[in-house]
C-alpha cells in the first residue's frame, strides 16, 4: 500500500532528509531507554520509529488511529516482536501498567483531547516505567511557518512553560530536553588501507552556552512515576558522510533550480508582454463594446420611454373601451328587452293571424258550400225555366189561356 505525504505524518523516502533526521534523532534518543522493555509507540505513523525501537526492546506495539498508516507500517516493517494496531491514543486497548516505556513523538499537538491522552499514558505505564513525549516549540514553529500559515493538522501547540506545567500535573518526575539542529565536525577513523570505518567508542564535545527554551526547535520530556537519575546530553549524527559536501551538492542543485526558474521567469516575462499586448487589444475592444453598450442603453432608454407612453395610451384606451363596453352592454340589455317584448307581440299577432287564417278557411269553406248551393239552385232554376218554357209552349196552356182556364202563366 502506498501512503502519500500530506504533512500530517513523516514517510521515509517522501520527505526532506533534515525533516526525517530530526524524527529519527528522537527515536535514537529513546532507543537507549528501550533495551529489554515492553514499549508502546503511541501515534506511530508509518512505523519507521517503532521498527528502530524494536532493534533493542523486548517487544514493541505501534498504535495509530489511521488505518492507512497502520497498513503501511505492517507492509514495510514485518519484524519479530513488533506489531501494529489501529487504536486511538485517548482510548488505548491495553491493561493498566502494560508497558515499561511509552513514546509519543510529535503526537500530542495533533490531539484535541491531549489531557485525556496524558491520563491514558499514566494508566498503561508501569510504576517503574518512563514516558518520552516531544512537541514543537509554538513560538519557533509559528515564526518558521509565517509564510505557510498554521499547520492544519495541529489541534493545540505548546509553549515551554505550558508544556512543563501540563506534564507536571500528571507525572511527578520530569526531565526536560531541548532538541535543536546544530553545526558539527566529525572525525571518524578508518581501518588501514581505507577498507572501512573502525568501531569503538565515540567522544563528543559540546561547546557554547545553553539554548533558551523559547529559541529551541522542539521540547522533549522524559516523564516517570518515580525519581530518575542522569540526564546526559545526547547528540545524534545522521548517516551523511560529509555535510559540507552535501551542502555544496545541494547548493549546486539549488543553482540549477534557480537557472530553471530564471528561464521560467524570462518566459513568463515574454508571456506577460504578450498578455499585456493582448490585454491592450482586449481593452480597446472592451472600450468599443462599452461605447456600443452606452448607445444601446440610450436607445433602450428611449424605447423604454416610448413603451411607457404606449402603455399609458393603452391604459387610456382600455379605460375608454371598458366604458364603451359598459355602454354597449346597457344598450344591448335594452335592445334585448325590446326584442323580448317584440317577440311577445309577434307571438300574439301570429296567434291572431293563425285565428284569422282559421276564420278564412272556414269562410272559404262556407263560400264553397254556398257556391255549390247557388250552382245547384241555378241548375234547378234553369231546369224550371226550361220546364216553364215547355209549358208555355204547350197548346193546352195556350188553349186554357184563351178560355180563361188554368194558372196564370204570364211571365213577369
Amino acid at each position: 500500500m502506498r501512503t502519500e505525504f500530506t504533512g500530517e505524518r513523516v514517510i521515509p523516502g517522501q520527505v526532506d532528509a533534515d525533516l526525517l533526521n530530526e524524527h529519527l534523532a528522537r527515536y535514537a534518543f529513546a532507543a537507549r531507554l528501550a533495551r529489554g522493555k515492553r514499549v508502546l509507540d503511541a501515534g506511530c505513523g508509518t512505523g519507521y520509529g517503532a521498527a528502530e525501537l524494536a532493534k533493542s526492546a523486548l517487544s514493541v506495539v505501534g498504535a495509530d488511529i489511521a488505518a492507512e498508516a497502520v497498513s503501511f507500517a505492517r507492509g514495510h516493517y514485518p519484524l519479530p516482536y513488533l506489531e501494529f494496531e489501529q487504536a486511538s491514543c485517548t482510548a488505548l486497548p491495553h491493561a493498566d501498567a502494560a508497558f515499561d516505556l511509552v513514546v509519543a513523538f510529535e503526537v500530542i499537538e495533533h490531539l484535541a483531547g491531549w489531557r485525556e491522552f496524558l491520563v491514558e499514558v499514566r494508566r498503561v505505564l508501569a510504576p517503574t516505567g518512563q514516558f518520552i513525549v516531544s512537541t514543537p516549540n509554538k513560538l519557533y514553529y509559528a515564526e518558521s511557518r509565517s509564510g505557510a500559515g498554521a499547520n492544519p493538522f495541529h489541534a493545540h501547540e505548546f509553549e515551554f512553560d505550558e508544556f512543563r506545567g501540563e506534564l507536571s500535573a500528571i507525572f511527578p518526575h520530569i526531565s526536560l530536553f531541548l532538541e535543536n539542529h546544530v553545526e558539527g565536525v566529525a572525525f571518524r577513523p578508518l581501518l588501514e588501507g581505507g577498507a572501512g570505518e573502525a568501531g569503538g567508542t565515540t567522544e563528543v564535545r559540546v561547546d557554547g552556552g545553553e539554548t533558551a527554551p523559547a529559541e529551541s526547535h522542539f521540547f522533549v520530556a522524559v516523564c516517570a512515576h518515580r525519581p530518575q537519575t542522569g540526564n546526559p546530553t545526547f547528540v545524534y549524527v545522521p548517516s551523511a558522510a560529509n555535510v559540507l559536501r552535501e551542502r555544496e551538492l545541494h547548493i549546486a542543485l539549488l543553482e540549477g533550480e534557480l537557472r530553471r526558474k530564471d528561464d521560467w521567469l524570462e518566459k513568463s516575462k515574454r508571456d506577460l508582454t504578450d498578455l499585456d499586448r493582448e490585454h491592450r487589444k482586449l481593452t480597446t475592444e472592451l472600450e468599443e463594446s462599452n461605447r456600443w453598450a452606452e448607445r444601446l442603453n440610450r436607445e433602450l432608454a428611449a424605447s423604454g420611454a416610448r413603451i411607457e407612453e404606449l402603455q399609458q395610451e393603452l391604459a387610456a384606451a382600455q379605460t375608454a373601451a371598458q366604458a364603451r363596453i359598459a355602454e354597449l352592454d346597457l344598450e344591448n340589455l335594452t335592445k334585448s328587452e325590446w326584442a323580448r317584448q317584440l317577440n311577445a307581440q309577434l307571438d300574439a299577432k301570429l296567434q291572431e293571424l293563425a285565428q284569422c287564417v282559421e276564420y278564412l278557411h272556414q269562410a272559404e269553406k262556407t263560400v264553397e258550400e254556398r257556391t255549390r248551393w247557388a250552382q245547384a239552385l241555378h241548375a234547378e232554376v234553369e231546369q224550371l225555366r226550361r220546364k216553364l218554357a215547355r209549358l208555355e209552349s204547350s197548346r193546352w196552356v195556350r188553349l186554357g189561356r184563351r178560355v180563361g182556364l188554368g194558372p196564370d202563366a204570364d211571365p213577369q
